[in-house]
């Protein structure tokens, strides 16, 4: 039988009185579950894992959270509720916030086999990359004129480069092109990022 970890005990005796049912009764489906789960905290919280991680509850102020590590294959891409709050479940205030008990236990138990078979949740899908920097001729011209403004601007790394370039060439009016590209020249003379206008003197 499972061992319980007593960190969790004293996680759900300092929990918001209405809170220390829900734990409790969480704490038991997932026991009813998984009898091999092992009892951990982290971040703070309490952790259930089975070969892994598997799933974790928490209480806050006014409301209490459940929720599976490999959510999106123990509910097949469905949602159970509206995930406003951490986890699946919504913002739990009582027990009856919570499904029956035996669909509960049936999610443990998929999150089992999950764990059991090694499956992972698919990574997400990195974003595509940027094509290379293609510098304007004005904008070339102008960082050769200022010394100071080029040798900035050489140093930035590609994403900083990039900001000043794009604030520039989105310009619609040649008018404004040419104050942004001034104000860009004066920027980087100073060794100022991109977003130097916004930040707190």
């Amino acid at each position: 039988m499972a061992k319980k970890d007593p960190r969790i005990d004293a996680y759900i005796t300092k929990a918001a009185t209405f809170a220390q049912p829900i734990l409790k009764h969480l704490r038991k489906v997932v026991h009813a579950g998984c009898p091999d789960v092992e009892e951990t905290v982290k971040w703070s919280m309490p952790h259930f894992d089975y070969k892994g991680p598997m799933c974790a509850m928490a209480a806050f102020k006014a409301h209490a959270t459940f929720g599976f590590w490999k959510a999106s294959l123990v509910f097949e891409g469905n949602k159970v509720v509206d995930e406003k709050a951490m986890g699946q479940f919504g913002c739990l205030r009582t027990v009856a916030d919570l499904p029956e008990d035996k669909v509960l236990i049936e999610y443990v138990r998929k999150a089992v086999a999950l764990n059991d078979a090694g499956l992972k949740v698919p990574g997400r899908s990195k974003p595509a990359k940027k094509p290379p920097l293609e510098m304007p001729d004005d904008f070339a011209a102008a960082l050769k004129k200022n010394a100071k403004a080029g040798k900035t601007f050489h140093e930035f790394t590609p994403g900083k480069q990039r900001e000043y370039v794009e604030w520039v060439t989105e310009a619609k009016r040649e008018e404004t092109r040419r104050q942004r590209l001034a104000t860009s020249i004066e920027g980087l003379a100073e060794g100022k990022p991109y977003h130097w206008k916004y930040q707190p003197k």
